[in-house]
């Protein structure tokens, strides 16, 4: 069994610090196998949602908070997995919110864990402009705080392609080519929309800062303001 922990890092950063973790952690299974890249990511993503759900859904946490993750797990080695201990989830959140009120949550989430760490993710879309050559860029939202971004082209009334697009909350990830079927009746948002939320399903899972970087690329074609980094803070 082996301990992850992220270490003291501001919420805007635990995401990734826990993605670097894992994957130091694991470096030697990773240099044996390039297969061990994508279970470990996936492995990352599944924490990073489910620390999401009651970081920032749930306690509300701004992303200057001083937090820290920590979790036991299991390595699969034959069937090159990592198990999560989930009842050994610990999360601190450095506010002023009660100790006990924190592990109430922890514990109410974890009742719904199979459910919550490949739950669909309730992003909106904001269209930002289009391109010389007719592509659309939207802005990708959770609540009322942008998380990423994503250009599509329109091919006609029923069918358009996700070209590429990221997001940086709950977790890392950029989208590849993706096809959006529109149903009658309803808009291209609403495609799109459809698929963003399958981010744990769908999506590859990344670092921060590679997922940034793709925001800011798509957010470029139209000249604007690139996304700002979160800068991380830590004290181990």
């Amino acid at each position: 069994m082996v301990l992850l922990s992220s270490g003291l890092v501001i919420a805007g950063a635990y995401a990734d610090k826990i993605r670097r973790t894992l994957f130091a952690q694991l470096r030697d299974y990773l240099k044996k196998d390039k297969e061990w890249g994508q279970k470990i990511a996936y492995a990352a993503a599944q924490l990073n949602r489910l620390v999401y759900t009651v970081l920032v859904e749930q306690l509300k946490v701004d992303k200057g908070d001083v937090v820290r993750v920590r979790i036991e797990y299991d390595i699969d080695e034959s069937g090159k997995n990592i198990n999560w201990k989930w009842d050994t989830l610990v999360i601190e959140a450095f506010k002023r919110v009660p100790k006990d009120q924190i592990d109430s949550i922890v514990k109410q989430v974890l009742v719904k864990v199979s459910e919550l760490t490949v739950a669909a993710v309730e992003y909106s879309v904001a269209r930002l402009g289009e391109t010389a050559d007719g592509d659309i860029v939207f802005a990708v939202k959770l609540g009322d705080k942008e998380v990423g971004a994503a250009i599509v082209t329109p091919v006609n009334e029923t069918l358009a392609v996700l070209k590429r697009g990221a997001v940086l909350e709950p977790t890392p990830a950029i989208f590849e080519r993706t096809k959006l079927e529109i149903q009658p009746g309803k808009s291209l948002e609403e495609s799109l929309k459809t698929v963003l939320s399958t981010v744990m399903q769908t999506a590859r899972h990344v670092s921060y800062d590679e997922s940034l970087k793709m925001v800011n690329i798509v957010r470029e074609r139209i000249s604007a303001t690139p996304m700002a980094k979160f800068e991380e803070v830590e004290e181990e």
